[in-house]
This record gives structure tokens, C-alpha cells and sequence, in this order.
């Protein structure tokens, strides 16, 4: 399903600046590459119980399966998925101790764009 354009959404003049439009498509990142990302990792956060177990982690550090599952209010089985999930996508890590395993995030991209996108929603809303 497309975009419904409506009159004030239309150029008048289909390309403006020819030049200008060549230099931004060159700059684009690959199609792979916005793919990837679109597909990946906003894909990945952009459900609300990962969020909150991203959340958790960030501010825990470091969490086995039972308190992350407390932390986001789901259950241990609804975790271990999510964190599989997120763990395929490179966004946690796992550390094992004994039968234990602890999650951590991988780095530390995920809290600048949690950061960011937090910021922005709240300036939004202001």
C-alpha cells in the first residue's frame, strides 16, 4: 500500500536541482546497507517488550535470563526468545557461568540511539 500523494504534497517541478539530488543519491548509503539496517536493527527494536529488555540492560549492565524477564514483566520463555532474537542481530552478548547465561549489550550504539530516540519523542511531545 503506497502513499496517498495529495496536491500540497506534489512538486510542481519534478527535479529542482538536478546536481543537487545527483550529490545526495551518491552520498546514500548502499540499498544493502539500508536494507540491512531497516531489516535489522530498527526492525529488532521496534518492538516494545525488546525495548524494555534493552532498557533493562542498559541500565543492569549485565542480566540473567529470570531478572531480565522480571525487569521487562514477560515471561522466562518470552526472554529467551527475545534475547535469541536479539542476540542473531548483534545487538547482546551472552556470557556463561556454569548453567547460568547473562546477557549484556554488544556495545554501545544502542544506547546513543535509544538516547536519541527517547530525546526525540519526549521534545515532540513538550
Amino acid at each position: 500500500m503506497g502513499t496517498v500523494l495529495t496536491p500540497a504534497d506534489e512538486c510542481e517541478v519534478r527535479i529542482v536541482d538536478a546536481e543537487r539530488v545527483a550529490t545526495v543519491r551518491a552520498a546514500l548509503p548502499s540499498s544493502d546497507l539500508i536494507a540491512a539496517v531497516a531489516e535489522g536493527v530498527f526492525a529488532v527494536l521496534s518492538d516494545p517488550s525488546r525495548l524494555r529488555l534493552i532498557i533493562g540492560l542498559l541500565e543492569a549492565g549485565e542480566l540473567c535470563v529470570c531478572d531480565a524477564a522480571a525487569v521487562a514483566s514477560l515471561s522466562e520463555s518470552a526472554t529467551s526468545h527475545a534475547l535469541r532474537l536479539l542476540r542473531a542481530h548483534g545487538v547482546v552478548k551472552v556470557r556463561r557461568s556454569g548453567r547460568m547465561a547473562y546477557y549484556a549489550l554488544t556495545d554501545g550504539h544502542v544506547r546513543m540511539l535509544l538516547d536519541v530516540a527517547l530525546e526525540h519523542v519526549r521534545h515532540g511531545t513538550a
